[in-house]
């Protein structure tokens, strides 16, 4: 007779496994959907909308995921406050679906398109579904990309290189405000002050702080390619953010 399955481990969450597999292709075609949306509903005020449900659905993933953290027993001053840009993405993803200001509609598309989808291929989960916290953090993270992928390919609001030196300029003020709270505080958010405790991509950059050097520049470079396609189409159609019907969209 076959011994029985450990309880526990059949509730652990496997990178890549079925239900993470569920979950990119959920990514995918909820991405494609609302890009054929955002298109349809571009210049009238279904595209207002729809925008302003997907914000409330992002605070609805995340504020939850927030409180949840800081419960008796789960806080952890290493782990818990919302520092990292992932969290903070998440905030400013419903700004932007709100308002679609284009300097909010930016940090989206860069935070959102190259920082939060590195959750999704090595989300750092432990339970799986239909865990509580499965559910929210899967649906904070989709959203989040979602909502880019709405904003800029569905109703338009793409960057140009003045919102990317704004987004790298907010950035560096994170690093720098996170790098202090963490040399006070005795933590490591962003890994900012050490690198993580295991083997990870930053061993191949060098020691600190090199490693934090050469990650600003490469993100940097990868953000201005992924400004470039957009500044020639910017330039027909006027200013960033000036999509007819939008109202909100004023820098």
């Amino acid at each position: 007779m076959a011994p029985m399955a450990n309880t526990a481990d059949a509730h652990e969450f496997i990178s890549y496994g079925p239900s993470h597999q569920v979950v990119i292709v959920l990514l995918l075609v909820g991405g494609l959907a609302l890009v054929r949306l955002g298109r349809a509903f571009r210049g009238d005020q279904r595209g207002v909308r729809l925008a302003k449900v997907l914000s409330v659905a992002v605070l609805l993933a995340t504020v939850p995921l927030q409180l949840v953290a800081f419960m008796p027993g789960r806080f952890d001053l290493e782990h818990t406050l919302p520092l990292q840009l992932c969290d903070l993405a998440s905030f400013v993803a419903a700004y932007a679906l709100w308002t679609r200001r284009p300097w909010a509609t930016a940090l989206t598309y860069f935070w959102g398109l190259t920082l939060t989808t590195q959750a999704i291929i090595t989300p750092d989960l432990s339970r799986d579904f239909p865990d509580r916290s499965f559910m929210l953090f899967w649906a904070m993270h989709l959203l989040i990309i979602w909502a880019a992928v709405y904003l800029t390919w569905g109703l338009r609001l793409a960057p140009d290189w003045r919102r990317y030196r704004a987004t790298v300029g907010l950035t560096a003020v994170w690093a720098v405000s996170v790098f202090s709270f963490n040399h006070l505080a005795g933590t490591n958010y962003g890994y900012l002050n050490a690198k993580p405790g295991s083997a990870s991509v930053l061993d191949l950059l060098g020691p600190w702080p090199s490693y934090v050097l050469a990650e600003i520049a490469i993100v940097a470079a990868v953000w201005a390619l992924m400004t470039w396609p957009w500044v020639p189409s910017a330039r027909r159609r006027g200013p960033v953010g000036s999509v007819q019907g939008l109202e909100g969209a004023s820098s």
